[in-house]
């Protein structure tokens, strides 16, 4: 009996959906699984505006939304690195570009946070920097988070409420990951991330090791002596 209900009941399911929608829903989740591992481009600016940039990927274009901090930081560069993040809506898939980790993560805390929507996160990475709005919603300064455009006194509130004891215990540092020409910052980071070491130990401690010998070239090289520098 059971196995007769069962069979029964998978054959409603092939009734109700169709096996040509069956293979869209497929797709869509390999498509949202692909999406949701883009973790950067690299690649050449051929347009920029304050609030957006195409960038040339081995000949491929992407059109990524930023904050004026972003735009600030490759004003004035031909190429760099963009950490991304993608936003699936229904009527549009939203790429942001982000110039170092530190903004990532505060525009995805943002988001986290209740009637607070990737466009309002980026004008509040427009009006301060991410280490600048980590300390006012720790220190709790609801009227200067009034003053952004968009943030009301309730949605203030809520942002000091959801966010204030996190950032407090993981501070978001402004100098981690900066962006860079080439990707030996950002791959001997993510390297000694790997290892289990801290991230601002790491960030501090790469940087210390690239700027005290400029002539390292190889990601080996740099790790190595990056270790020994801890």
């Amino acid at each position: 009996m059971e196995r007769r209900e069962a069979l029964i009941y998978n054959f409603r399911i092939l009734i109700v959906i169709p096996v040509g929608i069956r293979l869209l829903i497929r797709a869509t989740l390999v498509f949202f699984i692909f999406a949701i591992m883009i973790a950067y481009l690299e690649g050449k600016f051929v347009y920029k505006s304050p609030a957006m940039v195409h960038l040339d990927v081995n000949g491929v274009g992407y059109e990524v939304q930023i904050s004026l901090n972003t735009y600030s930081k490759i004003q004035q560069l031909d190429k760099g690195i963009l950490h991304t993040c993608l936003l699936i809506r229904e009527d549009a898939h939203l790429l942001f570009g982000f110039s170092d980790l530190a903004e990532k993560e505060m525009f995805l805390h943002l988001i986290g946070v209740s009637g607070i929507g990737a466009t309002t996160a980026r004008i509040m990475l427009s009006y301060m920097n991410p280490g600048e709005l980590s300390r006012t919603i720790v220190s709790g300064d609801v009227r200067l988070l009034e003053s952004i455009k968009g943030i009301g006194k309730k949605t203030a509130e809520r942002l000091v409420v959801e966010l204030r004891d996190k950032l407090a215990k993981h501070p978001i540092e402004t100098n981690i990951s900066p962006l860079k020409n080439n990707t030996l910052h950002t791959d001997s980071l993510n390297a000694l991330l790997a290892l289990g070491i801290p991230r601002n130990a790491a960030d501090q401690v790469i940087q210390k090791t690239m700027q005290s010998d400029p002539s390292l070239n190889s990601l080996e090289e740099i790790i190595k002596k990056a270790l020994k520098n801890l």
